[in-house]
């Protein structure tokens, strides 16, 4: 079973997932577009991560930051090696909107690379559609965005 919850990123197991991410973006995205992230960075206010467990062990994790205007964007989305293709990064989704709801978010939103074709079909298949980049970013070649209206505002 599959349990997602908020939890300190300062742990060894969310550094391990966060190197696990860096290096997917390492190889998918070599160059200036990539931006790694430790788990300081993350422990601020208006962020939450979320880590998703099988069996005691961290299995994923995701960042939710509140960006202050009824948006929150999705960060950060990892499953480990290990765990993948077992319902890990459909739970973490998942209990990223319900927290987003919870907080009276109306609209989530992220960034996807465009090399990353499961992820990019997993939030479609949840319901995300395209859109132009958000602030931030700005349009790049090796990116996507996409958004989820959660309640009509």
């Amino acid at each position: 079973m599959i349990v997602v919850a908020v939890e300190t990123p300062l742990q060894d197991a969310v550094a391990a997932l966060l190197r696990q991410s860096d290096a997917v973006a390492a190889a998918l995205y070599p160059g200036e577009f990539r931006r790694p992230i430790d788990p300081a960075s993350l422990d601020a206010p208006g962020i939450s991560l979320l880590v998703a467990r099988l069996a005691g062990d961290a299995a994923g994790c995701c960042a939710l930051f509140d960006r202050g205007d009824e948006t929150a964007e999705i960060k950060r989305m990892i499953v480990d090696d290990r765990f993948r293709r077992q319902g890990v990064g459909d739970a973490l989704l998942h209990a990223a909107e319900a927290l987003a709801e919870q907080r009276g978010i109306a609209t989530l939103l992220l960034e996807v690379g465009i090399r990353n074709d499961a992820a990019f079909a997993m939030y479609r298949r949840a319901g995300f559609t395209l859109r132009d980049a958000f602030a931030p970013y700005t349009a790049t070649p090796i990116s996507r965005f996409l958004e989820k209206r959660l309640r009509r505002g």
